[in-house]
């Protein structure tokens, strides 16, 4: 018996991307990346870099060569976010720190002892260390002289006044993308992740599958103010509980106590008590209410 076999090639980028597809786990977004950077400034900012150990550089992209070289004796300027991607800003470059699916980082004693999934160390002349986790690998560290390639032809971001209804609606002209999809497109607006998509449409009033050019000036109007809400309340909360995210503590995220759709397939919405229902929408999971969305 002849056996047709047929091989793909694909990237590394290409099959994380692919992976998180199948296990739809959620990753930290936005308001997880806002928590962590508040949690470590007070630690980091005005100290010097003493040492740097990498003990796992294979993550999503592979960890800068010689980085202990790079920036020790540097001192960390300051600690930015763009997107979800947290930055810290030294003497020269900048270190650019993506948490994945399931990366964290803490701030711990130095001689606390590694875990299994500690990958980085960054110690600083005042021995504060910096710890970063990630037992699936899908996160990185990379330092770069000048701007960094994963931050060009983002959107703005969703907080600032650069974000609002009117942006929202002269992008979507002409699309036929459904409408979460499209708020969750980067080039759009950054940091608009599963989770507070799906919570922002809910909020606003519109299905997660109506097309992105059938929504009117005043729904974007709505929309845009409900998704800088959600993410603010978020924030506040010190982001959301989903498996595996923790702050630069350790301490969980309780937003998740608030959630009005995320992950409450075939549950009663909270306005109407008609059963939330399910589909899948740019290979994502969008729950949603049938009466409450149109």
């Amino acid at each position: 018996m002849v056996h047709n076999i047929c091989v793909l090639s694909v990237t590394r980028d290409d099959f994380f991307t692919i992976l998180a597809v199948f296990t739809e786990k959620p990753m930290p977004e936005l308001p997880e990346v806002e928590t962590t950077l508040r949690g470590l400034e007070p630690w980091l900012v005005g100290g010097h870099i003493a040492s740097v150990t990498v003990r796992q550089p294979a993550l999503r992209w592979p960890v800068t060569e010689n980085l202990d070289q790079l920036v020790s004796g540097q001192l960390i300027v300051s600690l930015t976010r763009r997107a979800k991607y947290l930055q810290i800003q030294l003497e020269r470059g900048s270190l650019l720190i993506h948490l994945g699916m399931s990366g964290s980082l803490r701030i711990v004693d130095a001689n606390s002892a590694w875990r299994k999934h500690d990958h980085i160390e960054l110690r600083t002349t005042q021995d504060r260390c910096l710890r970063y986790h990630d037992p699936r690998r899908f996160g990185s560290c990379q330092w770069s002289l000048d701007e960094h390639w994963q931050l060009k032809n983002l959107g703005p971001e969703p907080l600032s006044s650069e974000f609002h209804g009117d942006l929202l609606y002269k992008h979507s002209r002409g699309r036929k993308v459904a409408i979460k999809p499209f708020i969750m497109n980067a080039a759009v607006v950054v940091g608009v992740g599963n989770i507070y998509a799906a919570e922002a449409l809910f909020l606003s009033g519109i299905r997660p599958d109506r097309s992105a050019a059938r929504v009117s000036r005043m729904r974007y109007d709505r929309l845009a103010t409900n998704i800088k809400g959600v993410l603010a309340r978020a924030i506040s909360q010190g982001g959301t509980t989903l498996r595996d995210f923790v702050d630069s503590k350790g301490e969980p995220g309780y937003f998740q106590q608030q959630l009005n759709v995320y992950g409450r397939q075939g549950q009663p919405c909270l306005n109407c008590s008609l059963a939330l229902r399910e589909q899948r929408l740019g290979q994502r999971s969008s729950v949603y209410c049938v009466s409450c969305q149109t």
